[in-house]
């Protein structure tokens, strides 16, 4: 029945139940009146002199707004940072540097920094839920891209495991994970250099497979085009691609398209588990 119902009509519902919710809340007691007029007083969206934010970006996407920190100064993303939180419980801050990370973690409970994501992350959901998602990286240079994906499918609350350092340059390295990467719900590959490591996954994979291309490599690479182009280029069916170094865009595909369960995740490992068959 929920889609059958319009979008629009989604979210008039969505802040319906807002507005009911935090009414019933202040009419038992449950807040008193300077919380229920604070939380509505920026609902939707809470303007600030350097920022909109969209507290409603949740109910429609089931993530909240993310903060991007780059191009911010420390304090301004820790004010856009412990708003959100404030509001939703969750939050995401990518491109952080440190003097980011610092500033959120004084303004946000139990605020964790991934210095090699350049992450900050808190109120993660406790139990795991969709399919499984395998991350992989073609070079261990690849790292920092792949754990931004990694942060963003743990706040979506994916269950992940990684395959580090398996590009083909050492071929068997990858088709020793074939089982694995058959029996994963969604796959996120890495991969800087010629990028070519997206289409032998893109073969082995019975979910969809999202490439990451890096600005990992030498000259030549152009600072991940070469990887951006072999990869929109593949030949192996199902591969979609992103933004060079958007771990993040990737996580979120990732974490969508995992969504519905494990969408014959068994029979994947059933079939998978004698190998590759010829």
């Amino acid at each position: 029945m929920w889609n059958s119902i319009s979008r629009r009509d989604r979210l008039n519902l969505m802040a319906d139940s807002y507005l009911r919710t935090t009414l019933l809340a202040l009419e038992s007691g449950e807040l008193d009146l300077d919380e229920a007029c604070r939380r509505l007083s920026g609902w939707p969206h809470e303007r600030l002199p350097f920022a909109t934010i969209d507290h409603r970006r949740e109910e429609r996407t089931g993530l909240p707004e993310v903060v991007f920190c780059e191009g911010k100064t420390p304090l301004q993303a820790a004010a856009i940072a412990e708003r959100i939180w404030r509001r939703s419980g969750r939050l995401l801050a990518t491109r952080a540097e440190v003097d980011h990370a610092a500033a959120i973690a004084a303004a946000v409970p139990g605020a964790v920094h991934n210095p090699i994501a350049r992450t900050v992350s808190a109120g993660r959901p406790e139990r795991p839920t969709g399919g499984p998602v395998l991350v992989i990286t073609a070079g261990t240079g690849d790292q920092p891209v792949a754990e931004e994906a990694l942060e963003t499918l743990r706040m979506f609350g994916r269950p992940v495991e990684t395959a580090i350092d398996v590009g083909v340059a050492g071929i068997d390295r990858i088709l020793e994970r074939a089982a694995g990467i058959a029996a994963a719900a969604a796959v996120v590959v890495v991969a800087g250099m010629d990028g070519a490591l997206a289409s032998v996954v893109g073969g082995l994979a019975r979910g969809p497979v999202i490439a990451v291309p890096t600005s990992v490599g030498y000259g030549a690479s152009f600072q991940g085009l070469a990887a951006l182009l072999t990869m929109l280029n593949s030949c192996a069916p199902g591969v979609v691609v992103v933004n060079i170094d958007n771990g993040f865009g990737a996580g979120v595909a990732a974490a969508r398209a995992s969504a519905s369960g494990r969408r014959e995740v068994e029979d994947g490992m059933e079939r998978a588990a004698g190998g590759l068959d010829a």
